[in-house]
């Protein structure tokens, strides 16, 4: 490849412009400009946003939880789990409920959508047994696996519900589509929901493919013995089937749906799923739908491969399109029209390496495809980059970063509007120019496009976070969603450093334009004692650390117990509980301006969250992949400890993210941590088990739950060719 300039069209390969479209340059605010308030510190495992007209804030966690943040009272409640629906809640590696998003109509019609996998009949572990037996097989070649594998064939659900009293009402249910999942084995579910101005409904989908034993390339192995989900040629490059896509409907009154003009493929055209917008698509996590034109941005996540290999494909290429007409994105075919990888097979007796695909004319021979064999050509992406190359392209990218992993994320684009008044609203030099986050670079980029149809990229924007900060305040740990409200500032979900928890720098919050120098307050709040066995419970609230940046006087409004109710105007007052539960005693502060923000401070009143400390030893230390390994779980609790109630679960743990690949009960056990000769000794892979204990104190008391985490990581090894 060649290097490119902004402003002007470069050939990349004779194929296209790595930047096209002459753009004037563009001043942005820095992040110096900004500020960031935390509207929840305790989101759960979060994972999707959407904010209501009025201003206040849904957000789900992967385990189910939907949390509504009210910014009147400044309280975060639990207001719905979509466990307790009627079709439960089935998680296994990455599933549980992934997208969460309003109807445009919401204020009409109250719809809320959200992305999830029902429980089923999907098999889970048994203690005890010595095998887990929520973990779908993956060697296929006795009659047995063979018929087990049939109770792993499921789906994820995109459903809407009716917002009635402050909660969904599973009730309302309309079950819209299903997309067929491969459960018990790992990756790669997708989930994002939006909507553009017409009303079309778009879901982003994963591949759900394994990518674990393909040495970081790419998972096309259609042996017959092989779990077809080793083989992403069955998802994101079969015409007939909804994984690995962009997906596009319109959804009509009854819950039932019909497909607008302009998707990928014709209603009625053989072989192929009308409702495909995108094809090619690994794992498009997070995308933005741009309501002025349609245009759709993307950010699609890489293989693991470090380096490129001539026998089987290019490195780990990540990769931000502008979405403005069907197409096809190329995996697991191409990374780029000019990066294809190779046809490998994977029979242990052969390994051999064929011919590179053919981005122009791919052809599908996968005995697990179901579509069309021809495919259209691929596209080109806007950006790629990998881990340590594409500086010569996109040195933007690797500016400010806290790391080199790939996790791009499609971030929204500001909607410029005369009758938004906020004084949290962004300016309107942002209106159109979408933004790029990066879950592991831990930063936020402006993709300017060119100015005024924004049909191309011109140039790339620090905006705020990575490393090192130019403001402290405007610190990303993960983000994991990000959405602009009906105040034009915008709404941040962080997931924290960590794996499949609830984890310390994990929160909800807003990221407000600072005009005339005038901030809001930054909150704090503390109990003590904040737990106690029995009722009743005398606390001491204290608001040491709120501070106000303009020295503005400071009203405070204590909540005890979340009700929305306010029950004390002092700074440090005083409560006394007199029944058990858990209490998010809100503390919000406002000043002269009227700006306002909240802190929580948890009280637990009779049970108490368990105590978990977490064992794990490898059958033949020092530890590697491949290895089994022994692992002990300790409780304890001011409860009866129940071992079917623990559960250990492996992740593989990439850069700052991780791969859940299998979960076990009880509280002593073995895990198999398969061999993957393409990641075995890599520097930055580390195998991660969390323990984690729900206890079950009855007497109407809430359960608790505490957890633990050891992650080994394993002794460098020298490369091994061809993976």
């Amino acid at each position: 490849m060649v290097g490119r300039a902004f402003g002007a069209c470069v050939a990349v390969a004779g194929f296209m412009c790595a930047l096209s479209g002459a753009a004037a340059a563009q001043d942005f605010p820095d992040q110096s400009h900004f500020q960031k308030v935390t509207l929840n510190d305790r989101p759960g495992e979060p994972m999707s946003l959407a904010v209501l007209p009025d201003g206040r804030v849904l957000h789900s966690a992967r385990t189910g939880e939907i949390r509504l943040h009210d910014p009147r009272t400044g309280t975060n409640n639990i207001v719905t789990d979509m466990k307790a629906a009627p079709q439960g809640l089935y998680q296994h590696d990455e599933e549980g409920v992934q997208g969460i998003a309003l109807d445009p109509n919401f204020n009409q019609n109250k719809w809320v959508y959200v992305y999830y996998s029902p429980k089923l009949n999907t098999p889970s572990d048994v203690i005890g047994t010595g095998i887990n037996e929520g973990d779908a097989p993956e060697d296929l070649r006795n009659a047995e696996d063979r018929a087990r594998l049939a109770q792993f064939n499921g789906y994820a659900l995109l459903s809407r519900f009716k917002w009635a009293s402050n909660k969904l009402d599973f009730a309302t249910e309309q079950e819209i589509l299903r997309v067929n999942m491969s459960r018990g084995i790992c990756c790669h579910v997708g989930g994002q929901i939006d909507f553009d101005n017409a009303g079309n409904l778009y879901l982003s989908t994963g591949d759900d493919s394994n990518p674990f034993q393909s040495a970081g390339y790419t998972p096309i192995d259609d042996r017959e013995s092989r779990n077809p989900a080793f083989d992403a040629r069955r998802t994101s490059g079969n015409t007939n089937d909804l994984r690995g896509k962009i997906l596009r409907i319109r959804v009509r009154d009854d819950g039932s749906y019909f497909t607008p003009q302009g998707n990928l493929f014709r209603p009625g055209q053989a072989q192929t799923r009308p409702e495909i917008y995108a094809m090619g698509l690994r794992n498009p996590f997070r995308f933005a739908v741009n309501k002025t034109n349609g245009h759709v941005y993307i950010g699609d996540y890489s293989p693991d491969s470090s380096i490129p290999d001539p026998l089987r494909g290019p490195e780990g290429t990540g990769r931000w399109m502008i979405l403005r007409n069907a197409t096809n994105y190329g995996w697991p075919f191409c990374a780029t029209p000019d990066q294809p990888y190779i046809d490998y097979d994977f029979t242990p007796d052969s390994q051999q390496s064929g011919e590179a695909f053919n981005c122009f004319a791919p052809v599908n021979d996968s005995r697990n495809n179901t579509g069309l064999r021809n495919l259209p050509q691929v596209a080109w992406p806007e950006v790629w980059y990998s881990y340590n190359t594409g500086q010569d392209l996109f040195p933007e990218l690797f500016a400010n970063s806290n790391g080199n992993g790939i996790s791009p994320m499609g971030g929204p684009a500001m909607q410029k509007d005369a009758n938004v008044s906020s004084p949290f609203r962004w300016p309107n030099v942002f209106a159109g120019q979408p933004i790029f986050y990066e879950w592991s670079r831990d930063y936020a980029k402006i993709m300017q496009l060119n100015r005024p149809n924004g049909n191309q990229l011109a140039d790339i924007k620090h905006l705020f976070g990575g490393a090192p900060s130019q403001n402290p305040n405007i610190v990303l740990d993960n983000p994991m969603d990000m959405e602009f409200g009906p105040d034009n500032a915008l709404y941040t979900l962080e997931y924290g450093t960590g794996y499949f928890a609830e984890l310390p720098a994990a929160q909800l919050a807003r990221i407000d334009y600072v005009r005339g120098g005038q901030y809001t307050p930054v909150v704090r709040a503390t109990a003590s004692p904040s737990a106690g066995l029995t009722a009743p419970l005398t606390v001491k609230f204290s608001s040491a650390g709120t501070v106000d940046q303009n020295g503005d006087r400071l009203r405070y409004a204590w909540d005890f117990d979340s009700n929305g109710t306010v029950d004390s105007t002092q700074a440090n007052p005083t409560h006394t509980y007199t029944a058990k539960g858990i209490f998010e005693a809100t503390l919000k502060v406002t000043d002269q301006t009227g700006r306002s923000a909240s802190w929580q401070a948890r009280v637990i009143v009779g049970n108490q969250a368990p105590q978990v400390s977490l064992s794990v030893v490898s059958t033949t230390p020092p530890f590697n992949f491949g290895d089994t390994v022994n692992y002990t779980v300790t409780i304890t609790d001011d409860q009866p400890v129940d071992c079917a109630r623990v559960s250990v679960a492996y992740i593989l743990g990439h850069e700052t993210h991780g791969h859940p690949q299998t979960s076990t009960a009880g509280c002593t056990g073995t895990i198999s941590v398969p061999l993957d000769t393409g990641h075995a000794g890599a520097s930055n892979l580390s195998a991660v088990f969390v323990a984690q204990y729900t206890d079950n104190p009855g007497g109407g008391e809430t359960p608790q739950q505490g957890s633990a985490e050891v992650r080994l990581v394993p002794a460098p090894v020298p490369p091994t060719g061809q993976g």
